[in-house]
């Protein structure tokens, strides 16, 4: 869950269009993602230099360290955040969110339900789907290293993506507190897998990855990215090993980048911009 929302609003002025109605479609952008799954929009909020958080030892859900990143936001950067949501929700009204477990712990933490000797139990590895939402927090967590405290509400169910190496006393922790999970990977969560089922079992057709670096390198490495959209901010962090957005295992020797296609800028009074982009397929 990237933090990004609340504030004082400041005017825009305009780069190529404003309003979520104003960017006008192309011919050849799908509404849907590959095949079999749902389209995958990536979804950050930058410093001019990509970065996402103050350092890799510091978490944004804190919120001393929250204020301090927000401090270095000009007054437009939440008006951005608004139309971002609005053009998402009007175009693709995705169901899903979808997050990794680094942005509730760090790098470091283990699981606190998988002691050394732990025998897998045969009856836990099986998708667990004690509810229905109209929307879903989705978060990638096969280590098992969340312990929750937020479990959803009226309209969102948490749900979270195991594997079947995940420490069954965390399996048996999420159906202990009624929080589902879906077995997606042998000893570590497919992506693509995941994505397949959280459109066949939850029907959903848009995907938002509102996390941090890792989740989307991840995605990007496994070709999964469809859309990206980048609020950047007239600030530099810098520091060797600071999260980006898109983080996660380098290129190998002799690979290419992976090509974007420009779809539109909205550019704020105060210097920030949204900067919407179309992945196209390698």
């Amino acid at each position: 869950m990237s933090a990004a929302s609340h504030g004082r609003a400041g005017d825009l002025s305009v780069g190529t269009a404003v309003g979520p109605s104003a960017y006008r479609r192309g011919m050849d952008e799908p509404r849907s993602g590959g095949p079999g799954r749902p389209r995958v929009v990536v979804t950050t909020t930058a410093s001019l230099d990509g970065r996402i958080t103050p350092s890799r030892a510091e978490r944004l859900l804190e919120k001393g360290v929250f204020d301090r990143w927000r401090a270095a936001w000009p007054g437009d950067v939440d008006d951005l955040h608004e139309q971002r949501r609005a053009w998402i929700e009007e175009h693709h009204a995705p169901t899903v969110t979808l997050e990794g477990s680094g942005t509730f712990v760090a790098d470091e933490v283990e699981s606190a339900y998988a002691p050394a000797g732990s025998a897998p139990d045969d009856d836990l590895p099986a998708d667990h789907l004690p509810r229905r939402a109209p929307r879903w927090f989705v978060v990638v967590d096969a280590r098992g290293r969340v312990d929750w405290t937020y479990f959803g509400d009226d309209t969102t169910a948490l749900l979270v993506l195991v594997c079947r190496s995940t420490p069954p006393g965390y399996l048996a922790r999420l159906r202990e507190v009624g929080v589902g999970y879906l077995v997606v990977g042998d000893e570590r969560v497919d992506l693509a897998m995941a994505l397949q089922r959280l459109g066949d079992t939850l029907g959903a057709t848009c995907v938002v990855s509102d996390g941090g670096g890792g989740l989307n390198g991840a995605l990007l490495r496994a070709g999964l990215v469809d859309e990206l959209h980048v609020v950047t901010f007239p600030a530099l962090v810098g520091g060797l090993g600071t999260p980006s957005f898109v983080d996660g295992p380098p290129l190998s020797p002799g690979g290419e980048p992976t090509r974007v296609r420009p779809l539109g800028v909205v550019t704020g009074a105060g210097g920030s911009t949204w900067a919407r982009y179309a992945v196209d397929p390698s």
